[in-house]
């Protein structure tokens, strides 16, 4: 223990200076996160190994609160120590570097422990999310080529067990039990069982460019991208947390992420961890009483969060809001999508912080334009963090040009610089390298940067659909609905909605012998939701006798975008599904 006024903070043992200049020199940042002599870097040790070494493995790191807010902790001592056990059972089923190992648990202490695991045996790990159903689950487990799975066994036998003979790299599958029961399958192995037998490897020096995590993310045409990340993506998540959320180890960070989206691997797992911080992780269901509460008694001290979230606590009154005012919160943030400027202001109002939102994308592995504590400008995106540099750009095949004129609108690009950005997509080299120009990554969103420098955001510059916090491929959606029988064509747009910014939509018209009505869309919605699972599926179905289409034959879907947000339909009022709170098959 270090006395008093006497030698390096813990914040300035944690991570270096305990400073951030604003001509952000990476190298520096690297080398305080790099393994001792010849370790390399290795995301393990850069946020859970590096602490223990240095003296701190007492202090806290995960504070896991159940469904019945039954409480587990863990210092970083303890999450070390497991994650290198099951680095051993993963390396005695023959896990190596490079090799994939799919993750389907939820938020949990497991989640942890596996994904530290996968990264001292040199293994990428790639979370699935829980609310996706069976046939977008089989198609990501596919394309990574998973040699192991970790999941609950509730889950597993859900979604997964009946596809297993048709996922032939799938080797091994580990098994958590519900409420730490023993897992009795076929086939499959307990979690914990195998963890407690094992004794603990040693960390694998990774280089910093190693593969690390992959996630993905869909595409407007085709099959999900997966987006693949390096060990090198801890120095930009690290850092960044320094930034906006001004992160010290006395803080209590706590991120409602799902482990499907990169904001969990990024803002969950890695940074706070990084930071020396303690984590809080609920594994419960979106509830804004129980939120509220969480917020006080564990004394959050910085949240991250959804607007959609942030929507839904706001729909439960200022009177709620107010009976949990009295907390312990320093900053408060947003990512996913943009913040309006109520909601920045109701959180200053009902919780004595104000939002600040973020702007990022799986691609970029890590926040790069921000509001940050005393800059913020509510409504905006916030400007590039230090050591990030972003233009607004107008492109042709070959070459970028910046818009020059304040309030232009263009295309946001970000120098490739960034050690978080994405090293590749699975199977989709060309796609990759389109993404870059002359040195630039361009993002596909539209923006334009006022006259202070703040970023705004104008819209996508495809067809993607951004529902709440996930990005929807119409693609996706539509090979999903075209294995019913009744299907013939099928066209899904975005739908403009209040809460979760947009829906998917889906137009359908239908093979002989099917009778558009009620009852069919019915059938089709429930069909879509079993297949798809609530995220991908639409929230309403039209009919229509053809589809719009361009002359070289493909969907016209401006024209469906047009006849989504028109009254009603000729065939009559489309049957909507209730919107339930996203913590019910959504990502939060």
């Amino acid at each position: 223990m270090v006395p008093p006024n006497s030698g390096p903070t813990i914040a300035e043992q944690c991570f270096g200076d305990a400073t951030v200049s604003p001509e952000l020199d990476w190298t520096h940042a690297r080398q305080s996160l790099s393994g001792p002599g010849n370790a390399g870097m290795n995301i393990a040790y850069a946020a859970v190994d590096r602490h223990v070494a240095a003296g701190r493995g007492g202090r806290p790191a995960i504070l896991s609160l159940g469904r019945r807010y039954e409480k587990r902790r863990l210092s970083y001592a303890q999450l070390a120590d497991l994650s290198a056990r099951l680095a051993a059972v993963l390396a005695a089923h023959g896990v190596g570097a490079g090799d994939k190992v799919a993750v389907l648990t939820g938020r949990s202490v497991e989640l942890y422990v596996a994904a530290f695991g996968c990264w001292k045996v040199g293994a990428v790990y790639c979370p699935l999310f829980s609310a996706f159903g069976p046939g977008p689950l089989k198609s990501r487990l596919e394309l990574s080529r998973a040699k192991v799975l970790i999941a609950t066994e509730e889950l597993y036998r859900r979604k997964i067990a009946a596809q297993r003979p048709a996922l032939p790299d799938l080797q091994t599958v580990l098994l958590v039990g519900a409420d730490g029961e023993m897992v009795e399958t076929d086939g499959a192995l307990d979690f914990n069982a195998a963890i407690n037998a094992a004794q603990p490897a040693p960390i694998l020096a990774t280089t910093p460019e190693m593969p690390a995590f992959l996630h993905f993310t869909s595409g407007t045409t085709g099959t999900p991208k997966g987006v693949l990340h390096s060990h090198s993506a801890v120095v930009a998540e690290a850092l960044t947390a320094r930034q906006v959320f001004g992160l010290v180890p006395d803080d209590v960070f706590w991120c409602t992420a799902d482990p499907g989206w990169i904001t969990n691997t990024a803002y969950a797992l890695i940074a706070p961890l990084a930071n020396g911080c303690q984590v809080v992780v609920d594994e419960d269901d979106f509830d804004p009483r129980r939120w509220y509460g969480i917020l006080k008694d564990e004394k959050v001290t910085v949240w991250y969060t959804t607007p959609t979230n942030i929507r839904m606590m706001m729909r439960y009154g200022a009177a709620l809001a107010r009976a949990y005012k009295e907390n312990s919160l320093r900053v408060a943030a947003s990512v996913g999508e943009p913040l309006n400027p109520e909601a920045v202001a109701w959180g200053e109002k009902a919780l004595g912080v104000p939002f600040l939102d973020t702007w990022w994308q799986t691609e970029t592995g890590a926040i790069a334009i921000a509001n940050c504590p005393g800059k913020a400008k509510a409504g905006s995106m916030g400007m590039p963090l230090p050591g990030v540099e972003a233009a607004v750009i107008s492109r042709d095949l070959s070459s970028v040009t910046p818009v020059g004129r304040a309030d232009e609108v263009g295309e946001l690009a970000l120098r490739a610089d960034l050690p978080s950005m994405f090293t590749a997509y699975m199977g989709e080299g060309a796609n990759y390298d389109l993404s870059f120009i002359d040195g630039w990554y361009l993002t596909g969103d539209l923006v334009r940067r006022d006259a202070d420098g703040c970023f705004w955001f104008v819209g996508r510059a495809d067809d993607m659909i951004k529902s709440a916090s996930h990005t929807i491929g119409p693609f996706e959606v539509e090979c999903g609905l075209m294995d019913h029988p009744a299907v013939a064509e099928i066209g899904v747009v975005g739908k403009p909605d209040l809460l979760l910014r947009e829906v998917p939509v889906a137009f359908i018209s239908l093979n002989p012998g099917f009778e558009a009505g009620e009852a069919l869309r019915v059938e089709l919605l429930t069909f879509a939701r079993q297949c798809l699972g609530g995220t991908l599926a639409p929230r309403e179905i039209h009919f229509v006798d053809s589809m719009p289409k361009t002359t070289t034959g493909k969907i016209l879907r401006r024209a469906l975008k047009a006849k989504a947000v028109a009254e009603p339909e000729e065939d009559g009022e489309p049957l909507i599904v209730p919107v339930m709170a996203p913590g019910r098959f959504d990502d939060e």
